[in-house]
């Protein structure tokens, strides 16, 4: 499959007051992590002992959203409100450090867990570096 995020923003016709590449990469890393924490919440149903990953569960679909929610916000820019945005880098950078954090706790029996992690804390980082250049 090939990656759009590029060149989409490449065509937006207006000027966009950040780096398009950090924000592209920033974009595909929530994606990303979107649908790694969705994944992990449908293996972690899967798995035998579900009560004890109830938490991670919880915690893996909170981040999926707020990543999901995210991207696309970060991927409008007519009507650009960097408060909005900022906001919502703030709290995806919890989210997935939460997350990061629970899935860890599991990473060692559940592969899906250290995966998720992973792609987390990529997320968190791509995530802390647009919203520093956006300060």
């Amino acid at each position: 499959m090939t990656n759009v995020t590029m060149p989409m923003l490449e065509t937006y016709p207006l000027e966009i007051n950040l780096d398009r590449r950090q924000l592209a990469a920033a974009i595909d890393s929530l994606i990303a992590c979107g649908e790694a924490c969705t994944a992990c919440a449908d293996a972690c149903l899967s798995e035998p002992m579900i009560a004890e990953l109830a938490k991670c569960i919880r915690t893996n679909l909170d981040c999926a959203d707020i990543c999901q929610a995210t991207a696309r916000v970060l991927s409008r820019h007519t009507g650009y409100d960097a408060n909005i945005s900022r906001t919502l880098l703030e709290a995806c950078i919890m989210a997935c450090r939460t997350c990061a954090d629970e899935c860890q706790l599991h990473a060692d029996m559940h592969e899906h867990c250290r995966i998720c992690a992973q792609a987390c804390r990529d997320c968190q980082a791509a995530c802390e570096q647009l919203l520093a250049a956006m300060r």
